[in-house]
């Protein structure tokens, strides 16, 4: 039913010559689709589900999670509820398991119940499926801010847009099955009072034996870099050779070097830091927030309208090949 609201809705606005949503394109969209490898256009399907990214999806995905209807998805609130059980839905109909006996793994360092989400997708390869990827994202926001007409603090950039990326990648590996190494898609709670739910979940995994080869976290990816001749840039950029192996897989300057992201230590400042601490393997952000490009960082006007569709789309799609050589490769080519 609300995937057909959510289309009712689009139709609607297209019919009222909404600009919002025209500048979004979403009939563009194989313009922005890259090829996902070599060897499969941008129209591969498996069982009529199309695996690369597009506008609607997004679209649909994004609105949900910065709806008034989640109150701002503060940790251990009624909102991110909501948003918990829309993307375990969204990781059920794409053939994402649950790693631990459920989804939901409970964080035990927050004072209210609080729950990271933990897809599991095993690798086809006998001996690399022992060897796991992390990608991950923060679901959660700061909730409302007592003050303001507006009360909201919706954080569709912050961070609906690395969310939607994650559940988007996921969406495609569930499809294709495309991976040697085993993968974990993770959206963690409680990153916005102190990564708290990314601490718990390394320490845990750490204590398990996790046989973990690298963590690829997004973070504010919903509008494009300024003047930057890479789509994206990584935390922690000169710390690893993460950047140049994307690039190599990718064939073009996907990933770049940001000063800014050096200068405020952005490394430790997301939900990449506490894998780094614990295992010591490349654990790194990517992001497109250039201190430049986006004016509303824990305020009410983070809103979905400010979103850049296709921008998103871009993300998904290019990160796709990226991070299925990375899970595909026969050694560990990634390294600090």
């Amino acid at each position: 039913m609300y995937r057909l609201v959510v289309l009712f809705c689009v139709m609607l606005f297209y019919g009222c010559g909404a600009t919002k949503l025209k500048e979004t394109n979403i009939s563009n969209i194989e313009s922005i689709n890259p090829t996902v490898t070599e060897n499969n256009s941008i129209e591969e399907k498996t069982k009529g589900t199309i695996l690369t990214s597009n506008t609607e999806e997004v679209f649909r995905i994004m609105s949900y999670l910065a709806s008034d209807d989640l109150q701002g998805r503060d940790s251990g609130s009624e909102g991110i509820e909501k948003a918990a059980v829309f993307i375990e839905n969204e990781f059920k109909e794409n053939g994402i398991a649950p790693y631990f006996l459920t989804y939901r793994d409970t964080i035990s360092n927050f004072k209210k119940s609080a729950y990271n989400i933990v897809g599991y997708l095993e690798g086809n390869d006998p001996e690399l499926k022992k060897e796991f990827l992390i990608i991950g994202a923060h679901y959660d926001h700061i909730g409302q801010i007592p003050g303001t007409t507006d009360v909201i603090a919706n954080g569709a950039n912050d961070n609906a847009s690395g969310t939607t990326t994650v559940v988007e990648i996921a969406r495609y590996f569930g499809n294709s099955k495309k991976n040697k190494r085993s993968i974990l898609f993770v959206l963690f709670t409680a990153e916005e009072k102190g990564l708290l739910g990314s601490k718990h979940l390394a320490k845990r995994l750490k204590e398990e034996n996790f046989n973990l080869y690298t963590m690829l976290n997004y973070e504010m990816v919903g509008v494009p870099l300024i003047g930057k001749d890479y789509l994206m840039y990584v935390t922690g950029y000169e710390s690893s050779n993460l950047a140049e192996v994307a690039n190599m897989y990718t064939k073009e300057k996907l990933i770049g070097f940001l000063p800014k992201a050096k200068e405020f230590n952005l490394f430790k400042r997301s939900d990449n830091y506490p894998f780094h601490q614990e295992f010591n393997v490349p654990s790194q952000t990517f992001c497109t927030f250039d201190f430049t490009n986006f004016n509303h960082y824990h305020k009410v006007g983070d809103e979905v309208e400010l979103i850049d569709f296709n921008h998103m789309v871009n993300v998904i799609n290019k990160s796709i090949p990226m991070i299925e050589a990375i899970a595909n490769s026969t050694t560990k080519e990634i390294k600090y």
